[in-house]
C-alpha cells in the first residue's frame, strides 16, 4: 500500500466515524429527532434573526433621540435571545413528566408574582408605566403575565389528565379550571392588561376543548358572562378604539385610532417589496411603539407585502409542524402541552398581525420572537423547548 492509498483509507475511516455524529447532532443536543424538530429550530432561528434586524431598524431612531446608542434596544434583545436559547435547550432536555408533576407549583408561583405587581405598597419594584403596572423591576425587568401564559398551559394540561373522567360533569369537570383561570385573570385585569387576559382565556379554552371538555359547558357558562365581557372591552379608551375601528378608522386618526391609522399608513407605504431596510419613515415619531406593539407595520413598510407574507408563512409553518408534533405525542399530557404552546404562539402572532392590519384595535401584544421584550422572548423560547421535548419523546428519544 502506497502513501496515497494509506491516506485515503484513514480519510474514509474518519468520515465513517464522524458522519453518524453529524447526522445525529440535533438529537444529541436534546432538540429532538426527525424533520419536525429540525423544521421548528430552523423557523425559530429565521424569526429570531429577522427580528433582530427589524428591531434595530425600528428602534435606532428612538434610542438616539434619548441619547442612547443606536444599538441599545437590539443589544438588550440579543441578551434575551441568548438567555432564551439556553432556556430552550434546557426545557428540551427536561422530560415532560416533570412539567406535569410541578404544574401546580408553576401556577402558584406565577400567581404570587402577579399579586406582587398589583399590591398598593410595591410601587418601588412594580412602578406604573403608561397607566398600568405590569412589570417587576428587581435588578432585571420581568413581566409576570408572560410567565402566567405558560403556567396556565402546563397547569390546564395536567388538570385535564387528572380530571378526564369527570369532564362530562360541570361541577367536577370544568369548574376547577374556571377557578384556576380566574385566580390568574383577576390580577392581570387589575394591572390592567385585558389583551393578555383574553389571550390566556383563548389558549386555556383551546387546550380544554382538545382535552375533552364539553362545548355545551362553555356556552352555558359563557353566555351569562357576555355582558360583563362586553362592558370590560368597551370601557374607557378601549371603547373609543372599537368605535373608531368599526365605524371609520380615519375619524380617530388624531386620537383613539392614531396608532392603528399610522400602522396602515406604514403598511400601505411599503407596497410589494417595501421602501428598503432601514428606510422606513414611520419610526421617526409617527408610529408609537414601532419596536414592539406595531413592529409588523415596520415589516410591512420596509419589507413590503413580500416580507410581511414571508413572516406570516413562517408562523403558519410553525403552527402546522407544531400540531403535527402534538398529534404524534406519546401521551395525553404531552399532546395537550404541545397544543397549548402552539395555540399560544399562533393566537399572539395573529392578534398582533391583525392589529397592524387594522382588523383589531391596539392590544399591546408583541409579535413572538420579533418584537422587543425579553420576558416574552425567553418564555416563548422556553415553550418551544417544551414542544421539542414532546417531539423527542414521541420519536423515541431519551425521556
Amino acid at each position: 500500500m502506497n502513501a496515497r492509498q494509506a491516506w485515503q483509507g484513514r480519510s474514509l475511516v474518519w468520515a465513517v466515524d464522524v458522519a453518524p455524529g453529524f447526522r445525529a447532532s440535533l438529537s444529541s443536543t436534546g432538540l429532538g429527532r426527525g424533520w419536525e424538530s429540525a423544521t421548528v429550530v430552523a423557523l425559530i432561528g429565521a424569526l429570531l434573526l429577522f427580528g433582530l434586524l427589524t428591531l434595530h431598524s425600528a428602534s435606532s431612531v428612538m434610542a438616539q433621540r434619548v441619547d442612547l446608542p443606536h444599538y441599545h434596544y437590539v443589544g438588550r434583545q440579543a441578551t434575551g435571545v441568548v438567555i432564551g436559547m439556553l432556556a430552550m435547550f434546557a426545557c428540551a432536555r427536561v422530560p415532560t413528566e416533570y412539567w406535569q408533576r410541578f404544574a401546580p407549583h408553576l401556577m402558584l408561583g406565577s400567581l404570587a408574582l402577579l399579586i406582587v405587581v398589583i399590591l398598593p405598597f410595591t410601587h418601588a419594584i412594580a412602578p406604573e408605566v403608561n397607566g398600568a403596572r405590569r412589570w417587576l423591576r428587581v435588578g432585571v425587568t420581568v413581566q409576570p403575565s408572560d410567565l402566567a401564559k405558560l403556567a396556565v398551559i402546563v397547569w390546564t394540561a395536567a388538570m385535564l389528565v387528572r380530571k378526564r373522567e369527570y369532564l362530562r360533569s360541570l361541577r367536577r369537570g370544568l369548574a376547577p379550571f374556571l377557578v384556576g383561570w380566574t385566580l390568574v385573570l383577576v390580577p392581570i385585569m387589575l394591572e390592567p392588561d385585558v389583551s393578555t387576559a383574553c389571550l390566556i382565556v383563548a389558549t386555556g379554552v383551546t387546550v380544554a376543548f382538545v382535552g375533552g371538555a364539553r362545548v355545551g359547558h362553555f356556552v352555558f357558562l359563557g353566555l351569562p358572562l357576555l355582558p360583563l365581557a362586553g362592558t370590560v372591552l368597551v370601557s374607557g379608551y378601549r371603547g373609543a378604539r372599537w368605535q373608531s375601528l368599526l365605524l371609520d378608522p380615519g375619524t380617530g386618526a388624531d386620537g383613539s385610532a392614531f396608532q392603528a391609522y399610522q400602522s396602515l399608513v406604514a403598511i400601505g407605504s411599503g407596497g410589494v417589496t417595501g421602501v428598503g431596510f432601514g428606510e422606513g419613515r414611520q419610526k421617526f415619531g409617527f408610529l408609537p411603539e414601532a419596536h414592539n406593539d406595531f413592529i409588523f407595520a415596520m415589516i410591512g413598510e420596509e419589507w413590503g407585502f413580500a416580507g410581511a407574507l414571508a413572516v406570516i408563512l413562517c408562523f403558519l409553518a410553525l403552527l402546522v409542524v407544531g400540531f403535527r408534533i402534538a398529534r404524534q405525542a406519546r401521551n395525553l399530557f404531552s399532546q395537550l402541552l404541545a397544543v397549548g404552546i402552539v395555540s399560544l404562539i399562533g393566537f399572539q402572532a395573529f392578534l398582533h398581525i391583525g392589529v397592524g392590519l387594522g382588523v383589531f384595535p391596539a392590544t399591546g401584544l408583541s409579535l413572538p420572537f420579533i418584537s422587543f421584550g425579553r420576558t416574552n422572548l425567553v418564555v416563548m423560547l422556553a415553550a418551544v423547548g417544551m414542544l421539542l421535548a414532546v417531539a423527542r419523546e414521541a420519536s423515541g428519544g431519551e425521556a
